[in-house]
């Protein structure tokens, strides 16, 4: 299912960048692009769109108004170079809130919010849950992104400012820290067990003192985690 989305911002350049960013994903769709956020709002009335990526600071209809101006409106996603109008853009229900300039990694974060809401509002159910397998995108080089299916991951290894995600399918080198990545993931299905290693928990074969062992490797436990580790395999079927 292609994710429908409308951008609108006083500025080409900040356009495009969104633009280029949303073009190297896939399933997700730029419909229109405005400057003129009276055009994109006449645009909003008259056609379907998933998601908005909306500045705040716009001449004759400023972003704040322009949300309140929607009856029905889609997902919301705040563009801005200022971080002060956080607060007052998330009481009106806002998904997410990216400050200028922005980064790709940043970016990822909210498009894996977006999939994940639009399949929860459609199927009445969370991700998780859904009989489609949950994914996530992330960027393998700089034009090709990869959707990689959760159940298919092994273990995420750190590699200082890159991850290597090992998969059923395949293994793959992004540019992230595991924390973020981590973050991204469904807790109930992942464990961090070291500073370098998130593992998924379904894919454990045996654990052997401070070691876990998956496809006939094994992955030191951390001092610092191995209390919360076992505690964690010991209530989860494996």
């Amino acid at each position: 299912m292609k994710i429908n989305c409308l951008i609108i911002d006083d500025e080409p350049l900040a356009i495009n960048v969104i633009k280029n960013y949303l073009e190297a994903v896939e399933n997700f769709e730029v419909t229109a692009t405005f400057s003129n956020p009276i055009e994109g709002l006449n645009f909003v009335k008259n056609n379907k769109v998933d998601v908005i990526f909306l500045d705040i600071n716009m001449p004759v209809l400023d972003g704040i108004n322009f949300i309140k101006s929607l009856e029905n409106p889609p997902l919301l996603v705040i563009t801005s170079a200022y971080s002060q109008f956080a607060i007052e853009t998330y009481e009106l229900d806002v998904l997410d809130y990216l400050v200028k300039p922005i980064e790709f990694p940043r970016l990822m974060k909210t498009l894996n919010k977006i999939s994940k809401r639009l399949n929860t509002s459609s199927s009445g159910s969370p991700v998780e849950t859904s009989t489609e397998s949950p994914f996530i995108f992330v960027k393998i080089d700089k034009k090709r992104m990869k959707k990689i299916f959760f159940n298919e991951i092994l273990v995420i290894e750190s590699l200082k400012d890159y991850l290597k995600i090992n998969t059923l399918t395949g293994k793959y080198i992004i540019h992230s820290t595991l924390s973020d990545f981590t973050d991204l993931l469904p807790e109930r299905n992942f464990l961090r067990i070291h500073r370098s290693y998130t593992i998924a928990i379904d894919k454990i074969d045996a654990v052997e003192g401070n070691s876990i062992e998956i496809e006939g490797l094994r992955y030191v436990i951390g001092r610092s985690y191995i209390d919360h580790v076992k505690q964690r395999i010991l209530n989860s079927p494996l």
